[in-house]
């Protein structure tokens, strides 16, 4: 994959080596799981759910377009050069927008024919919200909004936790993985699993998440406690030195947790058949083909449900170059989740698997003088599984209109749904339902409309 589209936490690939670190939280918290067994559905079959998020905040008004005559033509004018070609454009035809079109970004065609033949949907104008809020209440500040807004980490955080309630510390992946993780067992380290990098979305009270390169390698790959090689030998002896110091004992034994389960994860994949379905070579797309062969692996795990997280970055486009970034990104993007749903397909599991899409935030609507957009609030993104209803644009799609009835100022959408919205309708699909789904998103009573009926 192009070195420009890294994802934005570059650092935590290096890490990959030490990747089983992150393993004692969820380990250790594996016996405190059976706590939660009374909140959740009762339900025999496997679930996984597939967060993809989009570092650097993608430009949704350049990913879901109106082609109605009006629709575009608002389109058109405010854009400005970023404006896309309608005739180059993926054109979709949702089952409840009364009849009025819509397209997805040229680069987009997998996603479009999915989205064609049912097995994908789009979500229009998401971001934090503490409650609804109006034009006139955000110009009158009469309402409490967000904390800092436009801020790449701050609001990465609150997407991640599927809320802006500062107070909320674990991620919603997380939070969700811990109602469920009684129906994986005692001590099952499958329950949570990253891919490229750790992230706070997955960080739960019990559950943590395990990290595996995009590869499908592992951190310990060259290291065997029986062979006599000096690396192998040199490691055991530090491993297995008994340490007076409380932190260093505790780091041998979260590094000889960590080898135990690395081992686990290995020979699961190794005994599971290879896969038949051929994933783009571009850094997601080998992701989410070890998502794929992980899910393969689901029976050696014994595990009924998991939470996936992979990410992309390169989308906090202010310059130039946008209109090319973004047909490149949004193209990496559409091929990797379309080929991950073919392999689901491929494993039996289509309709138990749901991928989707999260970033930090949408981008303003007109150009900037750079030639790129700035930081906005809502965005649209792409939900992708045999469960889903599909063919179908879930939430509200803004007037684009700059100083329209759904605009800040300068072309900045307030999110018509919430990510707790959005969030919600995972989780209620994935059998947390009732007080469960209160205690993971407290401030869900906030927005009387509800969860989004994605399923």
């Amino acid at each position: 994959m192009n070195r420009k589209f890294a994802p934005a936490r570059r650092s935590a690939l290096r890490l990959t080596a030490m990747a089983p670190l992150a393993l004692s939280g969820g380990l250790l918290g594996g016996l405190a799981r059976s706590a939660f067994a009374q909140n959740v559905t009762t339900v025999a079959d496997y679930k996984a759910l597939v967060g993809i998020f989009l570092f650097g905040g993608n430009d949704g008004n350049n990913l879901l377009i109106p082609i109605d005559a009006s629709g575009f033509a608002d389109y058109q004018k405010g854009r400005g050069h970023l404006a896309l070609d309608r005739g180059a454009l993926q054109a979709i035809n949702p089952t409840n927008t009364q009849g009025r079109p819509f397209a997805l970004h040229p680069s987009m065609g997998a996603l479009a024919k999915l989205f064609e033949t049912g097995q994908c949907a789009t979500v229009a104008n998401v971001g934090p919200l503490t409650q609804p809020t109006t034009r006139a209440q955000w110009q009158a500040n009469s309402v409490q909004l967000p904390p800092n807004l436009f801020s790449h980490s701050d609001q990465q955080s609150q997407w991640q936790a599927g809320t802006s309630d500062s107070s909320v510390r674990l991620g919603w992946g997380g939070r969700v993985a811990d109602q469920v993780a009684s129906l994986n067992g005692i001590q099952n380290v499958a329950t949570a699993v990253a891919v490229n990098g750790r992230s706070s979305f997955q960080q739960g009270a019990t559950v943590s998440p395990f990290q595996v390169a995009s590869s499908g390698n592992f951190g310990y790959d060259s290291y065997d406690s029986t062979s006599k090689d000096a690396l192998s030998v040199g490691f055991s002896e530090m491993i297995n030195t008994a340490r007076p110091h409380l932190f260093e004992a505790a780091w041998n034994e979260t590094i000889k947790r960590g080898i135990t389960t690395q081992q686990v994860f290995q020979q699961a994949l190794n005994e599971s058949k290879p896969l038949v379905t051929v994933f783009p070579g571009s850094g997601l797309g080998d992701q989410l083909r070890t998502v794929a062969r992980l899910i393969a692996a689901r029976a050696s795990f014994g595990v009924k449900r998991q939470v996936y997280f992979c990410s992309l970055g390169g989308f906090d486009t202010h310059g130039i170059d946008q209109l090319q970034d973004q047909n490149e990104l949004l193209g990496i993007v559409s091929e990797a989740m379309a080929s991950f749903y073919r392999a689901t397909v491929e494993l039996g599991v289509a309709s138990q698997v749901t991928a989707f899409t999260m970033s930090d935030f949408g981008r303003d609507f007109p150009a900037n003088g750079s030639g790129g957009s700035d930081h906005g609030w809502g965005s649209h993104h792409v939900v992708v599984g045999g469960a889903v209803k599909g063919k179908q644009l879930f939430g509200s799609f803004p007037t684009l209109r700059v100083d329209g009835p759904d605009d800040t100022s300068g072309g900045r959408w307030i999110p018509t749904t919430s990510t707790e919205q959005y969030a919600s309708a995972f989780a209620n699909w994935f059998g947390v339902s009732g007080s469960a789904l209160t205690e993971v998103f407290p401030t869900m009573s906030k927005f009387p409309t509800g969860s989004l009926p994605i399923f």
